[in-house]
């Protein structure tokens, strides 16, 4: 039977309680969100949508191309030195997703003969950057300082250290100051994913690498999404204007992929000048977070104190997790459920993002539905 095989990965799925299924959301949602990573909670706001709104009248639905032949468009470069400036660093190059530039990075500047030191705890498109890379790839323990000196130590030449700036998981942070100084001993550049980190941490949510006094180092790049708290879609990797040309020239993710769509630019500028009027709203990101925390402890439930807007509630296994998150959706509240094989320790969870936006009563009723819906 053609794909035969696929019949009995499902059935493995079935038994182990792993099943993904679509679920379509409305436009209006009656549901309070607490699954999203719209953590600045902009991707309504009248500013950002209008933002898309614009681009798209001006400058079409698409973008027609990739970026090097007709896919660039003015609006791209405005918003790639716009990131730079408010994140530090000299120069941006924006893609289609978060996802396609990690995959950019960790590839174009991981070439055959090089060593990649990667965090155990990073995130999917990290790891599929490794996979796709050239260069030998080593895995060290998670937020492990000493661990990746350990594996630079093991070889010489180019070598670059690749890390999530917050985990996704359990929304922890990684030691960016320590894993600077290890790369710098061994003259080895540091690669970090801020997708969780930019519009949340640092000044004004300038980001983690900011924050840590690592923007615009010669030997740091970062990658972040636009999706997240810009609440548009794409991705940028920002960094010295000499690998920004690199990747221009080498990273097959930027090269024959088409460019992103203006529209999703254009709203992703215009959070990006929002949040630079309204810098609180980092900050409002990071108490919400750290409320949720204190109320789910203070209720007996097993959650891990957040570094940025990300809370982990532990489940006792996967299918308990999953009645608990359709338990929750069914009382109005949406979580993110997270089992195996997205997370690396095999621990399931729930996982609520904070909102800057979100009430105090909004806080206390998402707590309330997850403590009486508990397995």
């Amino acid at each position: 039977m053609v794909f035969g095989w696929i019949d009995e990965q499902a059935e493995a799925r079935r038994r182990a309680g792993l099943v993904r299924v679509l679920r379509p959301r409305p436009a209006d949602s009656p549901l309070l969100d607490l699954a999203s990573n719209d953590y600045l909670g902009l991707s309504r706001h009248p500013e950002v949508t209008e933002g898309a709104a614009a681009a798209a009248r001006r400058w079409g639905g698409g973008s027609t191309g990739s970026r090097l032949v007709t896919g660039s468009t003015e609006l791209h470069a405005e918003l790639e030195r716009a990131l730079a400036a408010f994140c530090g660093f000299e120069a941006a190059l924006v893609f289609s997703s978060g996802y396609a530039a990690n995959l950019a990075a960790v590839t174009a500047l991981g070439p055959h003969g090089s060593l990649i030191v990667s965090d155990a705890g990073n995130h999917a498109s990290l790891i599929d950057g490794c996979r796709l890379a050239r260069g030998e790839t080593q895995v060290v323990s998670h937020a492990d300082p000493e661990a990746v000196r350990k594996a630079l130590g093991t070889r010489r030449g180019a070598a670059i250290v690749v890390s999530d700036t917050v985990f996704s998981v359990d929304g922890d942070r990684a030691p960016l100051t320590e894993l600077a100084a290890a790369c710098r001993e061994y003259g080895a550049g540091l690669v970090v994913d801020d997708a969780h980190g930019l519009g949340v941490l640092g000044d004004g949510g300038r980001g983690a690498p900011y924050a840590a006094g690592l923007a615009g180092a010669g030997d740091v790049v970062a990658t972040a999404t636009l999706s997240k708290s810009l609440g548009s879609q794409g991705g940028v990797v920002l960094g010295p204007a000499r690998v920004i040309e690199h990747l221009v020239n080498a990273a097959r993710t930027f090269i024959f992929d088409t460019g992103l769509a203006p529209a999703a630019a254009g709203a992703a500028l215009a959070a990006l000048r929002l949040l630079e009027r309204e810098p609180e709203r980092a900050a409002r990101a990071r108490e919400v977070a750290a409320e949720l925390h204190a109320r789910l402890t203070a209720a007996g439930l097993e959650a891990v104190r957040p570094d940025a807007a990300v809370v982990s509630v532990r489940a006792p296994s996967p299918e308990r997790a999953v009645r608990w998150a359709a338990d929750c959706r069914s009382a109005g509240l949406a979580v993110g459920c997270f089992r195996p094989p997205s997370v690396p320790d095999g621990i399931s969870r729930l996982r609520l993002t904070a909102r800057a936006d979100l009430s105090g009563a909004e806080i206390e009723r998402a707590v309330r539905v997850i403590g009486e819906t508990r397995p």
